[in-house]
């Protein structure tokens, strides 16, 4: 059956933030051969395409003039497996935290520190999702994908992909120009349990948990982040906000001497990580609200929208925290959300 194209699409229930904004054109689709129609159809072949899986890391500021394709594409399926590891498909549709709770059912290890992560699967690679020590390039095996220009399907490799800090190749030159349709994961049929990073272990010893499974690493990740992070379903959001940034070991001690309180993380560089959270929150955002948005009580990283707010508002909140940050720190805060 063909996808159906709807005209001024009201995409406020498809956007965590909540943000009133239309689309010009709007089609969900569940199938690969929906989307060959789709683009074979004259008008869409040079509009402005925007893919949205679970409106969760995106910020609407005006009207879309073009064509928004919502991924439905499902399917979980075992391609492959020996002694050590299994290659687990999914459509990029699934919902990403289902995905992970299938994994923690069938003892498959490598990706429980990503729970309750919002999105969708193909969202996954797209972003390099990450947390608690663990992306989603330290499991990732292959993704196939739809080449809107010419119809056909491409299958990327890790090396294809272009990895980095919540970054892909589908993020830089080829934004736009492909459409996930499924998604391959290297996991472990032998746990290999990853505590080091955050309050992962503190939550297991409060839990009485001494010998964590998987399912245990994933209980507590969820609770960490339930009690974190404010519940889209109830106040309007995309998460984290900003990117955690990235500074030489000279410029921290520079800062150490300012603020002896300054938080950091080793990276695979020389350079240390700082939280964005911390940075917010020392320069005196945390609970800030404006009219009917703001910064979230509990988590200067996220922004929130409480009640219909623009999301033009929401952004220009975005840069004054950017400008605050440097002018107290100088570091170059980098939006981890997408603005359209």
């Amino acid at each position: 059956m063909s996808a159906k194209v709807k005209e001024n699409f009201s995409l406020k229930e498809y956007n965590t933030f909540g943000i009133s904004i239309k689309a010009k054109y709007f089609v969900e689709i569940d199938r690969l051969n929906q989307l060959k129609e789709i683009f074979e159809i004259e008008k869409f072949k040079n509009t402005n395409i925007l893919l949205l899986g679970g409106g969760s890391n995106i910020l609407f500021t005006k009207d879309f003039d073009g064509l928004v394709v919502k991924n439905n594409i499902l399917g979980i399926e075992k391609i492959s497996e020996n002694e050590d590891t299994v290659l687990i498909k999914s459509g990029s549709g699934e919902n990403w935290h289902k995905f992970v709770l299938y994994c923690l059912d069938n003892n498959f290890s490598g990706i429980e520190n990503l729970s309750l992560i919002p999105g969708t699967v193909g969202a996954a690679p797209l972003q390099n999702i990450g947390a608690y020590g663990v992306e989603i390039k330290d499991v990732f095996h292959s993704l196939s994908a739809f080449e809107i220009s010419t119809g056909e399907l491409k299958t990327f490799f890790i090396e294809d992909c272009h990895f980095g800090y919540r970054e892909s190749i589908f993020k830089k030159e080829l934004k736009n120009k492909f459409i996930i349709i499924s998604v391959t994961f290297k996991l472990s049929k032998s746990p290999k349990i990853n505590i080091s990073y955050g309050a992962i272990t503190d939550t297991l010893k409060e839990m009485g948990i001494n010998n964590p499974t998987i399912k245990d690493v994933s209980k507590a990740v969820c609770y960490i982040r339930s009690t974190k992070l404010p519940d889209p379903l109830l106040i309007g959001n995309a998460g984290s906000f900003f990117k955690n940034p990235e500074i030489t070991p000279e410029h921290f001690n520079i800062l150490k001497e300012k603020f002896p309180d300054i938080v950091s993380y080793k990276t695979n560089t020389d350079n240390l990580k700082i939280p964005a959270g911390w940075l917010i929150e020392k320069a005196g955002w945390k609970g800030k609200t404006f009219d009917n948005y703001g910064v979230h009580k509990n988590q200067a990283l996220v922004l929130v929208n409480y009640d219909d707010a623009k999301g033009d508002d929401i952004n220009k909140l975005a840069d004054q925290i950017k400008e605050s940050i440097f002018n107290n720190f100088g570091i170059n805060l980098e939006k981890e959300v997408n603005i359209i």
